[in-house]
This record gives structure tokens, sequence and C-alpha cells, in this order.
């Protein structure tokens, strides 16, 4: 368990610091400094009594977006001791340090060298280990440095204070008032009696605080598939090591994964500075990446794309590359067949620009299984789709006769005004973009009706959606004297669905 707290604002340091945040109504105290507390503020109490006590102390507002950033940049660092690490808001962290403290001597060896860095950087820590994570944020919040064996949990918690918990406040106050004040307290009394009076989930707290029954964290990210790394007795700052680090990491992974049938189809990098900054660069492929030059090119592309090139400060210590998706892969053997080889380097080409431009720039149209014309088509991420998708086939036409539908349409389609027979008579001219167009020709019309379940379900729609989709069109095939074709359609049904017929132009054919 480890906590820790900072405040980057620019202060005097001979005057007390106090947080300020509003609780409901009122203006309290959320963090002091250590001249503060000297003069008997705490956490808790309001600004007007604080300011009492001691009339030039100086007050910050609480900025709890800053400090959940803050947090969270201190996990990203802290993932260098174990991937599982959890939030424990506002000021905490959780790390599950099983089988990992003998990579760095024991768990006296690591808490140290986690904390000496956090004090380095600036950060009031307090951590400790327990064998439950209950157990170990309660001594965090006692003193600094407990170290308790498993099994021992009980006796280590048994003097201290009940809100070392983290229970409901209230709970804890009805707590007081019968009498109990530490966790031994609690712990004499039958477990039906409190769980009457005080819930089930306070009686959850205090049997993991003492080590009889455990809940396992949430880390906050999922834990990679394979994960290789590197760490460095003195840190690195040149592109070249970290080149040729990943290309060697690479390999291990590689290797890992084809002696199970795996490929990944998402490689994460995470390059820690020796300052706690840590970068993290992710690679996706279309394919299941099995050879180390195919990663070694795709990260390349990555670095060169980069608007904020990597800044190494003071050096690189550790090196870290995980495959946080994979998929089987099953061997197939190519021949000479031409269309294998191109869709391979279609595959590999778009790869290489996803890296580059990002994933979601580089896009597929995939056929969706529905007769209104603008979502007949839908473009995916490329790298997002699976390897073998199952895409709704496109129709199929004759090459030697027209499209029946142009290519691009407009998105909205655009209104004209046009000159027809009425009620339901062809188009004979209309005028679009102040330009009057004459027709030789009008083929149609065909009729699209409105998908009625996205109608009666409720379908997000704007309102200019909604007009457009629930109505039904009438769609015309047009070219005019200047041989331009055009694709229109009249919107509604005359007396049924409409008084008055609207017309659009909805694309233009190649």
């Amino acid at each position: 368990m480890l906590r820790a707290s900072a405040c980057r604002a620019e202060y005097d340091p001979a005057e007390p610091l106090l947080v300020a945040g509003k609780v409901g109504n009122s203006l309290l105290v959320t963090a002091v400094d250590k001249a503060a507390a000297r003069i008997g503020l705490s956490a808790g109490m309001t600004v007007a009594t604080a300011r009492a006590i001691h009339p030039t102390l100086q007050v910050i507002d609480a900025d709890d977006a800053a400090d959940r950033a803050l947090i969270e940049s201190l996990a990203d660092w802290c993932d260098r001791f174990t991937p599982l690490v959890a939030l424990d808001l506002p000021h905490g962290l959780l790390l599950d340090i099983t089988g990992c403290a003998h990579l760095f001597g024991d768990e006296a060896a690591m808490m140290q060298t986690m904390t000496r860095v956090l004090t380095q950087q600036g950060f009031g820590v307090c951590a400790a280990i327990a064998g439950t994570a209950v157990a170990a944020r309660a001594l965090t919040r006692h003193r600094h440095g407990d170290i308790v064996k498993a099994g021992g949990e009980a006796s280590a918690v048994a003097e201290l204070s009940l809100t070392t918990l983290g229970a409901d406040p209230k709970t804890v106050q009805g707590l007081r008032r019968a009498g109990l004040k530490t966790i031994g307290d609690a712990a004499t009394r039958a477990s039906q009696e409190l769980a009457a009076r005080f819930g089930a989930e306070f009686m959850e707290l205090l049997d993991q605080a003492r080590g009889l029954s455990d809940a396992p964290i949430t880390p906050r990210k999922p834990v990679p598939d394979y994960v290789a790394e590197k760490r460095f007795a003195e840190p690195v700052a040149t592109a070249d090591i970290i080149a040729t680090t990943l290309q060697s990491l690479a390999q291990v992974l590689i290797d890992a994964m084809e002696r199970q049938g795996k490929g990944a189809r998402q490689l994460a990098a995470s390059i820690f500075r020796t300052d706690g900054i840590v970068r993290t660069l992710v690679v996706d492929s279309g394919q299941a990446m099995t050879r180390v030059e195919i990663v070694a090119r795709l990260f390349a592309e990555k670095f060169n794309a980069l608007n904020d090139p990597i800044d190494p400060g003071f050096g690189f210590d550790l090196i870290r590359l995980c495959a946080t998706r994979t998929v089987d892969v099953v061997p197939a053997q190519r021949g000479f067949d031409t269309n294998a080889h191109e869709a391979a380097d279609v595959t590999e080409l778009a790869d290489r620009l996803a890296a580059r431009l990002g994933a979601r720039r580089v896009l597929r149209y995939v056929s969706q299984d529905t007769h209104i014309p603008e979502r007949a088509a839908l473009a995916v991420p490329l790298l997002h789709l699976p390897p073998t998708g199952s895409d709704a086939a496109w129709p199929q036409r004759n090459e030697a006769e027209p499209p029946l539908r142009p290519l691009r349409l407009f998105d909205p389609p655009e209104s004209i005004e046009v000159t027809a027979m009425f009620p339901d008579g062809p188009p004979a001219q209309f005028e679009w973009r102040k330009m009057q167009h004459r027709l030789t020709r009008v083929e149609g019309p065909e009729r699209i009706a409105a998908e009625w379940w996205r109608m009666t379900f409720g379908a997000v729609l704007s309102e200019e959606q909604y007009a457009r989709e629930a109505h039904t069109r009438d769609y015309f095939r047009v070219e005019s004297k200047d041989g331009c074709r055009f694709w229109l359609y009249r919107r509604g049904i005359y007396k049924r669905e409409v008084h008055a017929f609207r017309w659009f132009v909805h694309g233009i054919f190649a």
C-alpha cells in the first residue's frame, strides 16, 4: 500500500499552507503541510476555524482533476514494480507484489527503493506491506514502514483506530458511541452483533484488516498476455539503444508466443525515465505479428511520427514490451498465388500507415445489411477488424451496366427546387446551387421505405435524421442535357405522410 501527497503550487515556505475544498455547504480543509500541522491545523476543520488559529496562513483551492492526474502518473511509474496496480483514491495506491519482491532483493528493499525515489521527487510517502489490501491501507494511516508477515495482520492492526479502515464515517461514529475505538475493540464483539447493527460491509472490512479474508484488488490496467523487460544498471538515453532493446525484447516475446501458437495484434512499449515519467507507445497490426523485423518497422514508424519526441531527461532505466492483444496463429503454407502475396502486402502497408498516422485514420468500408443508402457502408478502422471477418457481401452488379447508386453521397442530402408533374410525376428540371438543370433522361422511381424498427425502438436520431428516415423516399436517376448524372429523391407519400413534397440531390454519378 502506497500513499502520497504533493502540492505543486508556488507558496511561501515560511507560512503554513492548507488545501481547501467545498464539502456540502462548508469550506473544509482537505490537506495541510508540516508547518500547518505543527500549529494544530488538520484536515476536516473549517477554513474559518483555521484562519482564527493562524490569520496569515495560505489557502489554495483543491483540484480534484489535478490530483487524479497526479495519482495516475504515480501509478504508471509503479508499473515498474508490478503490473497489478490499483487506485485507492483520493491519495493512495494498492500494489499486489506477490512474486515480485525477490526481483528487488526482498520486500524491505523493494519498499525502501520505492519510497526513496518518491521522496526525492518531493512526495510525502507512507508505505506498508501486509497480506491483505485493507490491512496495508490501515497500517499506512498509522505509521510508515510496517511489514507484516502472513497471519500476523490481526495483532498488527489491533491497536489501530477504526478510522484507518476507511469505513463510512457514520459507522465509525456509531462504533465510538458504543465504546469501540480500535480495531481490536471491535474484534472482541460477536460478528453477528456487529453485522446486525453496522452491516455486512463493515464486517468484511474488519475481517480483511485482520487477515481472516481477502479480496483481490482491481488493477487499473488489464494484465498483458506476454511481457518482456530490460533493466539498465546505468540510465540510457540514445534512440539507437531504445530501438535495439525493443528489437531484442520483441524476439523474446515472439519466441514465447510461438511456443504456444500465438501472435500479437497489439504491442505496447513502456519506457521508464529515472525521474518517474513513463512514456508508452502502442502499435496495432491487422495480422498477427510473428516476425521481429515487422515489430521493429512498426515501432520505427511510430517513433518517426511522434509530434512530441521522447525526451530522455536523465535517461531511461527500464524498457518493457507487452503483448496486450494476442490471437491464435495457424501455420499456413503459401505458394505462388499472386493474390495471397498482394493481400499480405496490403495488410503490411496498412499497419505501417496506422503506426504513422494513427489507427483511426486507416479505414475500411464494411458492407451493412440495410437498404438505407447512407448506412449501406460503415467506415471501420482496419486494424480493429478481426483477421477473418465475416462481412456482409457487397451487392454484385453487371460491369457493362451503369451503377444503380453513386459511390459518394452527400451528407446530408442537399435541398433542390424541382419542376415535376404533380403529385407523382418524374422531375423535368431542377435548380441546385443557383444553377438550372434541364433533364433529358429520367429513370425511376425506386421506392425506399423507412426501417420501422429504428422508429419504433427509439434509435438515437437528430431531428433532421428523423425527418429524413421516417418518410418514404422515391429515388430517380436522371441525366441533364449537359451530360451530368444525378441521384434525386422525393421525400414522403402525398396525403399519407406529407402534404407538400420536398426534393433532394443525394449524390452524383461519376
